[in-house]
């Protein structure tokens, strides 16, 4: 039986950004609308069922219900067995249970944070991010037809390998001697005793910046790295920035509609494996664009970067693949539509 896995995270794209910056709100009907195409064309693609993670708007149950008779799929489509939290730690379950489900493949509707938490709890289940966040590197824009087909594929083993699915990097954060906390784009050292609102729209407390990539087409912290010294996905190297006041400074998009000059004091690349300390004491850590972690003055932390990520699916490679292999071709005399 094929399984695919749905997290549609109905608290992406409503942070403090749309206040201080110009994100745009991303509804959760919309989300609803998204996830009706994906279920759509993991039908089309011969997925036998799907598992989703339960929230309080029910946006997977809405997309079903707004489906015609003729078009309702035929597979069965199940909550998560998850306690239902509405914190994110329900992203980190329902990859935890989509994972002994046995999906073969999990779609994610969020932004860099949502796709953290799935990370965490999905192992090398392959994710298919789609972007509906606010700080969006990880994820990608995708049209929620073309990923359900790209899932539905992928899921059914019919496409798989390099470049269809690739390993990510990803950070990890220690934290006196133990593991605390992963990212996947960014790890950012700011400046306070206490985490307060989540989101990071200011670059005045932030000390350090340590990242997996840095792409100059990139909106928020990551876009730093982008104008200094631009890193892909899957280069093997990351960067580690210094703020701080200094002669030098370079124009960054760190939110939506938001270009400011950020001061630097250095920046170098990384080795996978390299270590980076955090170098002063009372601070916070940022993961993916929100304050994680606390570390108290006397306590030590570093972050590490390392090539043990999640998996995630290229849909343009994963459906190149497909047709290749005629897999969406129909025998002659089967019935079409007009």
């Amino acid at each position: 039986m094929t399984t695919v896995g749905i997290v549609a995270n109905p608290a992406s794209g409503k942070d403090i950004r749309r206040l201080v910056a110009y994100g745009t709100v991303f509804d959760n009907l919309e989300k609803v609308n998204i996830v009706r195409r994906i279920i759509l064309g993991l039908a089309a693609a011969g997925v036998d069922k799907v598992i989703y993670m339960p929230d309080y708007y029910g946006i997977v149950p809405r997309a079903l219900e707004g489906l015609s008779s003729r078009d309702r799929p035929l597979f069965d489509t199940v909550p998560a067995d998850i306690p239902l939290t509405c914190t994110q730690q329900d992203s980190a379950a329902a990859g935890a249970a989509m994972r002994a489900s046995g999906a073969g493949c999990i779609v994610t509707l969020g932004g860099d944070g949502t796709n953290r938490m799935v990370a965490k709890g999905c192992g090398d289940i392959p994710l298919l991010p789609v972007s509906t966040g606010t700080n969006n590197v990880f994820p990608a824009m995708l049209e929620g037809t073309t990923a359900g087909l790209a899932a539905g594929v992928v899921a059914r083993g019919l496409a798989g390998g390099e470049p269809v699915v690739r390993r990510t990097k990803k950070l990890l954060v220690v934290k006196d001697g133990a593991p605390a906390d992963i990212a996947l784009v960014d790890a950012v050292v700011l400046d306070g005793a206490f985490i307060g609102s989540r989101a990071i729209w200011d670059i005045e407390p932030i000390r350090q910046i340590v990242l997996t990539r840095c792409e100059p087409h990139a909106i928020g912290i990551s876009a730093i790295g982008g104008q200094l010294a631009p890193i892909g996905p899957h280069d093997d190297r990351g960067l580690a920035i210094e703020l701080g006041d200094a002669a030098a400074a370079v124009l960054a998009p760190i939110a939506p509609g938001v270009v400011v000059p950020v001061s630097y004091r250095g920046y170098r690349a990384l080795a996978i494996g390299e270590h980076v300390p955090v170098a002063s004491t009372p601070c916070v850590i940022a993961l993916d664009g929100e304050r994680e972690i606390e570390v108290r003055a006397g306590e030590t932390a570093s972050i590490r970067l390392t090539f043990d990520g999640p998996l995630v699916v290229d849909a343009r490679a994963a459906l190149t693949a497909a047709a290749a292999a005629g897999v969406f071709r129909l025998p002659a005399g089967s019935p079409a539509q007009t």
